[in-house]
């Protein structure tokens, strides 16, 4: 199992009070409610992964198998991403999804699944997408 680092995340990093980081999320949803693809349902998202395979594309399926504490999304959510980064669905949110998406992406170059764990002291949560502590595992494979 790979635990993936966030280091990236807290660099340079201000600190977020949860109210301006609500206030935040909740602009960006009003803005883009319609176009936002991390507002599927998990049909929409494997219907997804069902159809960019078979138009050719290299697609990997994210899903949350393990949560400890708080998590911003329950275990069975997924995200999807194509070889291009595309991607539709959520399985956490900030810095977290980025990194998601860079393995779901090197599942499909190497066709090996792999086992991701994230997790972040209170104090950091809001600065890494994980507004709610605890931890999370994702289970990443190649959708073939």
């Amino acid at each position: 199992m790979a635990l993936a680092s966030l280091a990236h995340c807290t660099e340079g990093a201000g600190a977020y009070l949860p109210e301006a980081a609500l206030r935040e999320c909740r602009h960006a949803l009003d803005a883009q409610r319609a176009e936002c693809p991390m507002l599927s349902t998990e049909t929409d998202i494997l219907h997804a992964a069902e159809a960019w395979r078979r138009s050719g594309r290299g697609v990997a399926l994210a899903t949350v198998v393990e949560t400890w504490g708080s998590a911003p999304r329950p275990v069975g959510s997924h995200l999807v991403v194509d070889e291009g980064g595309n991607f539709l669905g959520s399985v956490s949110g900030g810095c977290v999804e980025g990194a998601v998406i860079t393995e779901a992406l090197d599942a499909i170059a190497d066709g090996r699944p792999r086992v991701i764990e994230f997790g972040v002291a209170d104090e950091t949560a809001w600065r890494v997408g994980l507004s709610c502590g605890g931890r999370i595992r994702v289970f990443v494979e190649r959708i073939d």
